[in-house]
């Protein structure tokens, strides 16, 4: 007996094809964000910072919450402690599908201290992060309807994924989806063994979203790079055809290049940002909100989802707390450029 396709059973059956799914799978903690410092404290002082907010983090769960701002419908794998935290975690996912393994561990926190003139400095215990399994992942990773995307967030994070991680993303695609990816930053510096870690994880994307330093640190595997553009097409080449490279440049907006091709969108300017903590994560489910349902590779359709990923950004930085944030508050960032 063969089993149908959801298209095909669809079809028969007169209906619409069921959406695109918006999969996140990666790390999922608590963060404590607590700002402004000035300077660096003397050892054994003690300070007051005006600001602070407890909120769910971790580059994944930035990317759900700010896909239920948008107005989406995201599912969420990732993986929790075992401690009253991660009972708290679940409450601030609420409206989010979640699959979260639960670790016999404390659950991981950040401590997330913001300076003055937009720094940021990150205390990050190892915790539950150290266990999430490719098994579970695949386990809660359904068959793809078409146009879905399934982003990846903090491969270096994630020892247990970390393993076969290109194994990971390569079944993601087997399973029928755009296969997103924001490497983020090896705790151990780029050495030639995560270069070649990397370099296998990439060949497997169609979509991978990475910072300026980021992409001149993928780019210098065997020598310095002189400047993005060049970078740009060192990464570039590591792709595979047809795929996507945006690098995210921060306050100036952001670039994209596929085929050969480039192309930048050059951010409005911003607001006085007292809390930029996920603001990559922030651009990155705009980015694919705007790629849902649209697998061409145009420079008209870059454009808008380019776009659309700086609006994103530019709507949830400036909010604080960010827990005030509203389901589908910021769905007009998704509407196309005019």
């Amino acid at each position: 007996m063969t089993l149908d396709s959801p298209r095909s059973h669809l079809a028969r059956s007169g209906l619409e094809p069921a959406p695109p799914r918006f999969s996140i799978v990666g790390d999922v903690s608590v963060d404590l964000v607590l700002g402004t410092l000035d300077g660096w404290p003397r050892i054994g002082t003690e300070h007051l910072l005006p600001r602070s907010e407890l909120r769910a983090g971790g580059s994944a769960a930035n990317s759900a919450l700010a896909a239920r701002h948008l107005g989406l419908s995201p599912h969420l794998i990732g993986a929790i402690g075992e401690d009253d935290l991660a009972q708290w975690l679940r409450l601030q996912l609420a409206g989010i599908r979640i699959d979260l393994q639960t670790c016999a561990s404390d659950t991981t926190m950040s401590v997330g201290l913001l300076h003055t003139g937009g720094e940021r400095t990150f205390f990050t215990s190892y915790g539950h992060l150290q266990h999430l399994s490719p098994d579970f992942v695949l386990r809660h990773l359904p068959p793809a309807t078409p146009g879905s995307v399934a982003l990846f967030t903090a491969p270096f994070l994630l020892p247990g994924l970390r393993a076969d991680f290109a194994g990971l993303l390569a079944e993601a695609s087997r399973l029928g989806y755009r296969v997103a990816l924001d490497t983020g930053w090896p705790p151990e510096g780029w050495t030639p063994q995560v270069h070649r870690e990397a370099e296998a994880w990439l060949a497997q994307c169609d979509h991978v979203l990475v910072n300026e330093l980021e992409t001149m640190s993928l780019a210098s595997g065997q020598d310095e790079c002189r400047d993005l553009d060049q970078a740009v097409r060192r990464v570039a080449a590591l792709l595979k055809p047809g795929a996507h490279l945006i690098v995210k440049l921060g306050a100036a907006g952001a670039l994209g290049h596929v085929d050969g091709r480039s192309l930048r969108y050059a951010a409005e300017t911003a607001l006085d940002v007292f809390d930029t903590v996920g603001a990559g994560d922030a651009f990155n489910t705009g980015y694919l909100a705007a790629r849902l349902n649209h697998a061409g590779s145009n420079q008209a359709g870059l454009a808008d989802a380019l776009a659309a990923g700086c609006r994103t950004a530019a709507a949830i930085l400036p909010r604080f707390p960010r827990k005030r944030i509203a389901a589908g508050e910021l769905a007009h960032c998704l509407l196309p450029q005019t």
